[in-house]
């Protein structure tokens, strides 16, 4: 800066000036000579002022240059995120509680591994990237990877999930554009079994650090808000089924199916006091690891994702005469030794109803379930009187969809009469007019097996379940379960008896609506519902096969007697020691049931 000092400072000082003059010198020299060293000053002071100025400016872009230049550096060494993953402000979260069986064994649970994705720009060799991948996943189209490696696209996913063998490959691969992160998939370590009941997961959110798996069908839709949630992440969902004896039923069932020629099967097993369902096969199934997509053309049914016990709404045959046969005890309007009339057929306007073999003009009410009497029952059906019927059975829970922890079943309602006439009760006591579910009929069936309690089924493990209302009485019920165990001694489920464990039941045989609204005589609906055992019921067994036939005779038979009937027999000669039941050895004159003394 400019001394002040040197501005007071006179061009033509007096002091130089008169010197100068008294030697003979220019007295100009002297003012040039102080203009020039005050104009210098002032350049001076100028040059100053601008270097602070720059300064000051370069400091500023180097520190912003410096910000920016750090914040490439990070966005750099980081990997990309494909943009439709984002979730603004949500954080994924990957980990998903484990679903186990009754005893604690593993029936869902998480598995560490990692996706593969591109970031195009950092492609080194576009072309010889495609095709080694399409080597290592031949599902990938090789056109299509070179027009998304060429084109804008600054990311693409390869796989969501790779194998440990596919990770290393695409790996030597070496191109620095191919890129993993990690993840967490759903496994379900038992493959198909129980498929049904587990449903399935697949990805939310996602991101290429992480994924959000989130259920879609079965217990893992039913409960995926609690199986998503971080603080029960260590408490295991504890179903109420039992690994070994789901894989008994699938096994026997599969091959009863097949053995039959039947489209499909359900079996559905349940504890008679509590509710729990301890297996719930449906056939044809799938594996959840590999969760096929859901069809877009022809019948749901057809497809193995439908769940035939909880989803299938079929006629249930002569199951239902039981039903009919215990109100009207309950209302005190039969005993079962009182004689019914079962001369056929019964007309009402141009329906005709009659039994498929004749066994006399009249029986008692207990041969008529063992005998399987269509005419008799629709006797006892109108002394209930239509308003009566239509009230007890939708207290026996036939009035809606059952509340199941499995969201295909609110999909499971009853298809019921429009008008619930006279017509309407003749036809549904024995089974037909009425369309309902195998788990509805497993709830009604466990009902009178266990006392006369309304059940609940459950899919979770809760051995303290209280029983519901009572609907019969124990008179009924105890008058009901000799019945049904007639129907294996002495009746049409005979092939379903098995040494030591006095089973109890009743087939069902249901011709299938055709498209015109009429009934196909070749194609059935074949059930059988049972108890075991029967002198003290603790579970009940429905087992239910779509157009099975047996062509062992000469005749094709097609009858649950002759299909249903062995095939749950066979489920229960292999489940029950794993129920932890000991056989007992009868007395032989139990066998018969008219030795039996009713109440």
């Amino acid at each position: 800066m400019i001394n002040p000092a040197d501005i007071r400072v006179p061009l033509r000082p007096l002091s130089r000036i008169l010197p100068a003059r008294a030697r003979g010198e220019n007295a100009d020299v002297i003012e040039r000579e102080n203009i020039r060293k005050r104009h210098d000053a002032v350049k001076e002071e100028a040059r100053l002022r601008a270097q602070s100025r720059l300064a000051v400016l370069a400091i500023i872009f180097i520190c912003l240059y410096g910000v920016v230049a750090v914040r490439m550096g990070m966005l750099s060494a980081s990997d990309a995120a494909e943009p439709r993953a984002a979730v603004s402000g949500t954080a994924i979260v990957a980990q998903r509680g484990d679903i186990v069986d009754r005893k604690g064994r593993i029936l869902a649970t998480n598995f560490d591994t990692h996706s593969l994705y591109v970031e195009v720009p950092h492609l080194v060799d576009p072309e010889m990237t495609a095709r080694e991948l399409v080597k290592i996943f031949p599902d990938l189209d090789y056109n299509r990877l070179i027009k998304d490696f060429t084109g804008s696209r600054k990311f693409l996913w390869i796989k969501k999930r790779l194998s440990a063998e596919q990770m290393q490959a695409a790996h030597d691969i070496g191109d620095p554009g191919l890129r993993f992160g990690p993840r967490e998939m759903r496994l379900y370590p038992n493959g198909r079994l129980a498929s049904h009941v587990l449903g399935g997961a697949t990805f939310g959110n996602e991101g290429v650090h992480a994924a959000e798996i989130v259920g879609v069908a079965g217990v893992e839709k039913t409960f995926d808000a609690a199986l998503r949630d971080p603080a029960r992440s260590t408490a295991p969902l504890r179903l109420s089924l039992d690994l070994s004896i789901q894989a008994a039923i699938e096994q026997v069932l599969d091959g009863g199916m097949k053995l039959l020629g039947a489209r499909g099967a359900a079996a559905i097993l349940m504890d008679v006091h509590t509710g729990e369902v301890i297996s719930l096969a449906s056939l044809p199934d799938f594996d959840p690891n590999h969760r096929p997509r859901p069809p877009v053309q022809g019948q749901a049914a057809d497809s193995p994702l439908f769940n035939r016990a909880v989803q299938g709404v079929y006629e249930l045959g002569s199951t239902f005469k039981i039903l009919t046969i215990a109100q009207a005890m309950e209302l005190n309007l039969i005993k079962p030794d009182t004689i019914v009339d079962t001369k056929g057929p019964i007309r009402w306007g141009r329906h005709k109803i009659d039994d498929d073999h004749k066994y006399g003009t009249t029986m008692p009410v207990w041969k008529v379930i063992s005998k399987s009497s269509n005419v008799g029952t629709v006797r006892i059906a109108q002394m209930i009187g239509p308003e009566r019927h239509r009230e007890f059975l939708m207290k026996m829970g036939f009035g809606q969809a059952v509340p199941f922890e499995m969201i295909e079943a609110s999909g499971g309602k009853p298809l019921l009469p429009p008008n619930w006439s006279e017509l309407s009760t003749m036809t549904i006591s024995f089974g037909h007019g009425l369309s309902a579910t195998p788990l509805h009929l497993a709830a009604a069936y466990a009902t009178i097996a266990n006392g006369g309690y309304k059940v609940q089924p459950t899919l979770l493990h809760n051995p303290n379940a209280q029983p519901g209302d009572r609907v019969l009485s124990d008179k009924t019920v105890q008058n009901a379960m000799k019945m049904l165990r007639g129907v294996v001694t002495d009746g049409t489920a005979t092939m379903a008896d098995v040494a030591g464990y006095s089973v109890a039941g009743k087939t069902g045989t249901a011709d299938k609506p055709s498209a015109d609204g009429r009934y196909e005589k070749a194609k059935v609906m074949a059930t059988f519902a049972s108890v075991f055992p029967s002198y003290d019921p603790k579970y009940v067994l429905v087992v239910s096969l779509d157009e099975p036939e047996d062509t062992s005779g000469s005749e094709p038979r097609r009858s649950a007697g002759w299909t249903a009937a062995p095939i749950s027999g066979e489920i229960i000669g292999r489940v029950a020691p794993l129920l932890g039941l000991r056989p007992q050895i009868e007395n032989p004159d139990s066998a018969d049931i008219t030795k039996v003394k009713w109440n």
